[in-house]
């Protein structure tokens, strides 16, 4: 699959690693209480949007979440490049999983807007196979995006081969509340 742009996804810990990588945007997702990274400033010049929001997909108390406007700034920073000039995105949010995958996947969405989901979701897996959708990221976006459905049934698709692949993120995701998201891998479990 060919992108109009080169992508990497990352958690925090990893940024000090692509500090060289000649990054044209910078798509940085912040828990709303976390300082910006100091790392920044290794980076060359570049484009960035930070956002700010939990990684949570039904409301929390103390906690915030991700709300329409996140989606419009996410997609209007997709717009912002120009594929001529060699455009690669860097994205990233604590861990490099759920946030930014799912940010990832809205911004291929955009840009090839025939791309089947399933194969947005394939090439985001062989790019970062840890990777778990926030839903209600793809749930914002499948909608702005009019994808009727298409993207929220491809992060699905991911959940449950994430859950075949190890059963032990059943526990780990319904700690956390993830609830709406186990739900939707049901119908792909086999």
């Amino acid at each position: 699959m060919t992108l109009p742009f080169k992508l990497i996804i990352c958690g925090l810990d990893e940024l000090p690693a692509h500090s060289g990588a000649p990054v044209t945007h910078v798509l940085s997702i912040l828990d709303p209480a976390h300082p910006v990274p100091e790392i920044f400033g290794a980076f060359g010049e570049h484009e960035k949007l930070e956002l700010r929001f939990d990684d949570i997909i039904t409301e929390q108390p103390g906690k915030i979440m991700p709300q329409s406007s996140d989606i419009e700034a996410l997609l209007s920073f997709g717009r912002g490049f120009d594929p001529s000039r060699g455009a690669q995105f860097l994205v990233h949010c604590h861990a490099g999983v759920s946030r930014s995958t799912a940010s990832a996947a809205l911004l291929i969405a955009q840009a090839q807007p025939d791309l089947p989901a399933a194969r947005i979701f394939d090439h985001l897996a062989a790019l970062r196979p840890r990777l778990w959708p926030n839903l209600r990221l793809i749930e914002l976006g499948d909608a702005r995006l009019h994808r009727q459905g298409e993207l929220i049934e491809g992060a699905a698709r991911i959940y449950a081969r994430q859950l075949l692949r190890d059963p032990s993120l059943l526990k780990y995701f319904r700690a956390l509340g993830r609830q709406r998201e186990l739900k939707a891998a049901k119908p792909f479990l086999g």
